[in-house]
């Protein structure tokens, strides 16, 4: 065997995968299985992922279903998935098998791997097992979309929002400063009727004004998650518990309104949130370049 790769297997069969990856074979068949667009998950979706693995290792523990050393490998190894260490080794296209059954797999592969290592073994040994240890009480079906609303709401809620709120309070501030100055109105790029330049930036203050209100209409929706409901929303193979511990220490690490799913066929089985969500950004989007638009004209 070459030396730069090392055989792994699973209940597929054997593939050969990198030496120095810590993804296993599951990953490197979705890698050849789905050779698609080059498109990689973003970082605030594989820091989703590990946050999910991390508090899931924790919760196991605590609940009696890891052994002590296994989960706190599990915890320190997500963590650096959390941090954005092990981004190199999320090899899976995006475009992919629906559930995300492969990236999921690829993060309790490297997860795994790298646990392995701190507890003195060696990439592959399954001391630390993906699906047993990694993946226990979970399934790529309530993981992934939770993934995706942690992400979402993450950036929406720490970066989108307050960045918009910015820009609101300047254009309220202009919209005031410029108060005095009369200006001709123009309707199709006509001169119309006049207008204050202040009336013309309070407009635009309420366009932000109003995606604002949008946006934090659509995080009570993307707080739920589907953690808890594992391969179809019954939730069968998992502890009563995890669900509620899981998302609750989520929820303390990144400060966002996190709860489970009122009905997990609902959370497992749609995307009505993101949905809602795109509908959301795509407003405020527009209304940015309307507002651009309007500036670069004037």
């Amino acid at each position: 065997m070459n030396s730069e790769f090392r055989m792994e297997s699973d209940s597929m069969g054997e593939m050969r995968v990198p030496a120095s990856a810590y993804y296993g074979a599951q990953t490197a068949r979705a890698v050849e299985n789905f050779p698609i667009s080059n498109l990689r998950f973003p970082r605030q979706f594989i820091r989703a992922v590990g946050l999910i693995k991390q508090h899931a290792a924790k919760t196991n523990a605590a609940l009696g279903l890891l052994p002590p050393n296994i989960a706190d490998a599990v915890q320190t190894a997500a963590q650096e998935v959390v941090e954005g260490k092990l981004d190199a080794h999320f090899v899976v296209d995006v475009f992919q098998t629906g559930s995300g059954t492969s990236t999921n797999m690829n993060a309790d592969e490297v997860i795994a791997n790298r646990a392995m290592e701190l507890l003195g073994g060696g990439k592959g040994d399954r001391l630390v097992h993906p699906n047993d240890h990694v993946n226990c009480g979970q399934s790529s079906n309530d993981v992934i979309p939770s993934a995706i609303h942690i992400a979402a709401l993450e950036g929406i809620v720490l970066q989108l929002r307050p960045a918009l709120g910015k820009l609101h309070e300047s254009l309220r501030t202009k919209a005031q400063q410029f108060g005095g100055i009369i200006k001709i109105g123009r309707t199709h790029l006509q001169d119309a009727t006049p207008i204050r330049l202040g009336q013309e930036f309070s407009g635009y203050a309420s366009q932000i004004e109003h995606g604002l209100a949008r946006l934090k209409s659509v995080e009570p929706h993307l707080g739920e998650l589907a953690l808890g409901g594992t391969a179809v929303g019954t939730g069968i193979n998992t502890h009563p518990d995890f669900a509620r511990l899981v998302i609750e220490g989520v929820s303390r690490e990144t400060g966002l309104d996190l709860r489970e799913a009122a009905n997990h066929f609902e959370a497992q089985a749609a995307r009505d949130a993101c949905v809602e969500t795109s509908g959301a950004l795509k407003v405020v989007a527009v209304s940015l370049i309307k507002i651009a638009n309007d500036i670069r004209w004037l």
